[in-house]
């Protein structure tokens, strides 16, 4: 449990049908299985105890009694296992016959939750048996003198080692009408849905309950166990195919194999939907809370394994479709937002610093899309290629082909002079190659940028990306400063992949060679001279890999996990390629850089939101420039 993760399993047992003693031998085998994974929370499907397609011998009282003497029995044989287990059966009360499911945990049923919605169309006739669930709890008799509370609104939480796991149950229909009683849980406090189900299998289905599955999961903020019958139910005229599906505010984590009754792992991190629920605002969670009963359960305190997937590009997706599709989306927002910026101030020239790299490259790629959209000529883009004393030839070629390729109108300033008369003027030692010797040259040309912009009527346009800002590797009023920053709220790691988009499909083989070159030069603010002709200032080696900060950033500023839980994923995420002490030393210098450097972040020039991270003062990031960062490194420096 620690970090807030907890394993979890859906178990789907090959039942025999109408033998609940054969079934509870089975069940109790596989969810001691689960358990001995480090399962902790274990859902078996709908009526696994009798089997969902026993038919009119639900009317039999034989099967009934048996179910019920078979669940008590089944409770006390996994008294000792170190879970909590919900299993579904028949249950007759007061003369009425539900379908339930029940909860069970250190040899007791803590509590048995009906299915409320009773499908009766198509392949369903459950109506003529069952009777659908009441939300008001009231006592049903198992056995003699063992009364058990039932009804929709009970939600069982994990009071000891983990308060934030609260499950609520639902059963199979229950999630596929419109208003799921999975709904009113989330909203009185549950933060993991279990739903025993008995979905029949036919071409598409799986599909629509997957989709189905991850969409309830993301609108509830929750993590949502989904386990189906499979392989011994009876295949009269329909297949159960054991589709089991484990998912987490909108992604899913594991799913089984169709048709194999397997039983699929995960770990739900509760504090990432706490989390996401502290920070929504329009998520009222709570507000049911009073309509419900909270029952205990109890699990030892364990450190789980994670086995879940850990990205460690987090800002990029994996997979080349969505990504190609992520990739023209960002160009299309950031390309609007300055199409609209021109248009407000009626500017028809853009001004843009060119050095050869990758930020500037993608902001004069994003200025283009901005001129065609608004039918502006191209030469009306002010490209402004200023080498200075640590400029090398590769890049300054680089930028003249990519200008001359995008038809902007190239303008060369080279400011080795100027700068010089600067030192002169301010008594630094151009051979003392320090912070002002760095600054100065980025300050002259930011000022080059504004004075061109003032003398066309333009407007300069912003280079720097968000991990830049993040960890503050900009000169403040340098390059830190423009008129509208496009690239602010892209994290370094995504804009590799748009340059690389942009290269392949832009259908200019002499642009494209550009490009892939512009992606193959070393991160470099190229202001210290170069060593045999080669880029001497490589930011990597001097501020950490940029996919470290970037994965940092999107944990500290999506979910605010602390750093000892970002450590943790970070050693999964990048296992084999850096070492624990590679990653504690960025991480150390992620925190320092991202807490010392918000007074650049607290004046940042406007630029277009473009995910779900951004560290723009109006927007996502109201954070005091003089905070202190003291308990966050006093965390870090107990991690090894």
């Amino acid at each position: 449990m620690r970090d807030g993760f907890i394993k979890v399993a859906a178990v789907t047992p090959k039942v025999v049908v109408a033998d609940p003693v054969e079934n509870t031998i089975r069940i109790k085998a596989a969810v001691m299985e689960a358990a001995a994974n480090g399962a902790k929370v274990i859902v078996c499907p709908e009526l696994c105890i009798t089997g969902y397609t026993c038919g009119d011998l639900f009317l039999q009282e034989t099967l009934l009694r048996s179910a019920r003497e078979r669940l008590v029995w089944l409770a006390k044989e996994l008294g000792a296992l170190d879970a909590v287990v919900f299993v579904g059966l028949p249950l007759m009360h007061e003369g009425k016959l539900y379908n339930v499911a029940a909860a069970l945990n250190k040899g007791e049923i803590i509590g048995i939750v009906p299915k409320t919605h009773i499908p009766n169309y198509n392949e369903f006739y459950e109506a003529r048996y069952f009777t659908p669930g009441k939300e008001e709890a009231e006592g049903v008799d198992i056995a003699p003198a063992y009364h058990v509370p039932m009804g929709s609104h009970i939600l069982f939480q994990c009071d000891d080692v983990l308060p934030e796991l609260v499950i609520g149950v639902e059963i199979c229909e229950d999630v596929w009408t419109p208003n799921p009683p999975s709904i009113s849980h989330a909203l009185a406090g549950a933060t993991l849905i279990v739903n025993l189900s008995a979905s029949d299998e036919t071409t598409g289905k799986d599909i629509y309950r997957r989709e189905l599955v991850a969409g309830q999961s993301a609108r509830l903020l929750c993590g949502y166990i989904y386990v189906s019958a499979g392989d011994g139910e009876s295949t009269q005229d329909v297949v159960y195919s054991g589709h089991n599906i484990i998912a987490e505010n909108g992604a899913v984590l594991a799913e089984s194999e169709r048709f194999t009754n397997e039983t699929v792992y995960s770990e739900i991190d509760m504090e990432r939907l706490v989390s996401e629920r502290r920070r929504m605002s329009t998520f009222a969670a709570g507000s049911r809370r009073e309509d419900y009963l909270r029952f205990s359960f109890f699990i030892d305190k364990s450190d789980t394994t994670l086995s879940r997937f850990v990205d460690p590009a987090p800002f990029v997706p994996g997979n080349k479709d969505k990504r190609d599709k992520r990739c023209e989306e960002i160009l299309a927002i950031q390309s609007m937002g300055l199409k609209k910026r021109l248009e407000h101030t009626g500017c028809k020239c853009a001004v843009v610093g060119i050095s050869g790299g990758l930020d500037s490259t993608l902001a004069l790629l994003v200025t283009v899309q901005a001129f065609d959209r608004l039918n502006l000529p191209r030469e009306q883009i002010y490209a402004v290629t200023m080498p200075g004393f640590g400029t090398t030839d590769r890049t300054y070629e680089n930028a003249l082909s990519l200008i001359r390729c995008l038809g902007a109108k190239l303008i060369e300033v080279d400011i080795k002079e100027a700068v010089r008369i600067h030192f002169r003027d301010i008594g630094q030692d151009e051979s003392v190659h320090d912070v002002t010797y760095e600054n100065g040259q980025a300050r002259e040309r930011t000022q080059i940028l504004m004075d061109i912009a003032n003398k066309n009527n333009g407007m300069v346009i912003g280079t720097g990306d968000m991990s830049e800002l993040a960890l503050g590797w900009a000169t403040y009023n340098g390059d830190h400063m423009s008129m509208y920053g496009v690239n602010a709220s892209v994290p370094k790691t995504l804009v590799r992949h748009l340059v690389h988009y942009y290269a392949d499909t832009c259908g200019n083989k002499e642009l494209s060679t550009v490009l892939y070159d512009v992606l193959d030069t070393p991160v470099s603010p190229e202001l210290l001279p170069p060593e045999n002709g080669k880029i001497a200032q490589k930011t990597e080696d001097i501020v950490g890999p940029y996919e470290l900060h970037d994965f940092y950033l999107y944990y500290v500023m999506r979910f605010g996990f602390a750093p000892a839980k970002i450590y943790r994923l970070a050693q999964v995420a990048f296992a084999g390629q850096y070492d624990n002490a590679v990653i504690l030393k960025w991480l150390k210098t992620f925190y320092r850089r991202f807490f010392s450097q918000q007074f650049k972040r607290s004046c940042l020039p406007d630029g277009p939101k473009v995910g779900t991270v951004a560290v723009s003062p109006r927007g996502d990031l109201r954070m005091p420039s003089d905070a202190s960062a003291r308990i966050w490194m006093d965390e870090i420096e107990h991690l090894e």
